[in-house]
């Protein structure tokens, strides 16, 4: 059975994680007590309907201190089986954005009457064990709904190849790094489609645009030197037994040179037997 921790900071997506795992063959269960964990394994477990796969989601709502989380930890590991701890996070100012934005009361708030920016710094602070306890992390401050559907699909669908699951993000420097990336590869240095007229509008989805990249010396050069690097690194990462990998592209837009690359290097991963994800964050964001 695959069973699956949903956790993270409130406003982060972790509704939208569970409508995503819902649509994937998951029975999500929201708001649970971490007592209550060996009780919801024996259920799933039970008789003839025994459940493939559940995702329970613990948060701030159950989990009041740091004592709270070392014994929702402690209860996890008495269950005998293999799960799996997904953490959704996003930037303090986004969280307040997104609670402006609602008019929603951060749980914490309404607890303990704090001002939501503190309130989000306590529950970071409560639910910091998780976060370093997670297999996945997502980052979810600078992506679309959409977006965030895809990630949850692209870790959780069934049949992705090989056991580390791979993620490959091409974005703009000038819109901040990708929070969860493990590796981040910058191509800044290479010629930029940006200043050629007919190449301005269009992005590395264009054909065009990949030629006109490609079509340097030295972007060659670069790209045999990132193939290299992970083509001895991505087999160690395996070994080592991660669960997830995400690997940034990185240009000063997130529009041509980035998603040129990180197209390719996506093509690269495929060969070598991976099913890597491919998202372009920046791809339709205004300069």
């Amino acid at each position: 059975m695959s069973f699956l921790v949903v956790t993270g900071l409130s406003g982060a997506g972790k509704s939208q994680a569970v409508n995503a795992l819902e649509d994937i063959g998951y029975f999500c269960i929201d708001n649970i007590p971490a007592a209550l964990l060996p009780k919801i394994l024996e259920f799933a477990q039970q008789g003839d309907n025994a459940l493939p796969k559940v995702a329970v989601v613990i948060d701030v709502r159950g989990l009041h201190s740091r004592e709270d989380v070392a014994s929702a930890i402690s209860s996890l590991d008495s269950l005998q089986i293999d799960y799996k701890i997904l953490f959704l996070d996003a930037s303090d100012e986004c969280l307040e954005r997104r609670y402006k934005e609602t008019r929603r009361m951060h749980p914490i708030s309404l607890s303990h009457g704090l001002a939501v920016g503190e309130a989000i710094r306590m529950e970071r602070s409560i639910l910091q064990p998780l976060y370093e306890r997670a297999n996945y992390v997502i980052d979810t401050t600078l992506l679309s709904t959409a977006q965030h559907k895809q990630r949850i699909c692209d870790l959780f669908l069934e049949g992705k190849g090989k056991s580390m699951a791979l993620n490959i993000i091409s974005f703009g420097f000038k819109f901040g790094l990708p929070k969860e990336a493990d590796i981040v590869l910058d191509v800044r240095c290479l010629p930029n489609p940006f200043y050629v007229p007919e190449l301005k509008e269009k992005t590395g989805l264009d054909q065009e645009v990949v030629d006109f990249v490609m079509s340097h010396p030295e972007a060659v050069k670069l790209m045999d030197a990132y193939k290299n690097m992970l083509d001895c690194s991505l087999p160690l990462y395996v070994k080592e037994g991660k669960s997830l990998l995400t690997i940034a592209v990185g240009c000063t837009g997130g529009k041509h040179r980035s998603i040129t690359f990180a197209r390719l290097l996506a093509d690269f991963c495929r060969e070598k037997g991976y099913a890597p994800s491919l998202q372009h964050r920046d791809v339709q964001r205004k300069n």
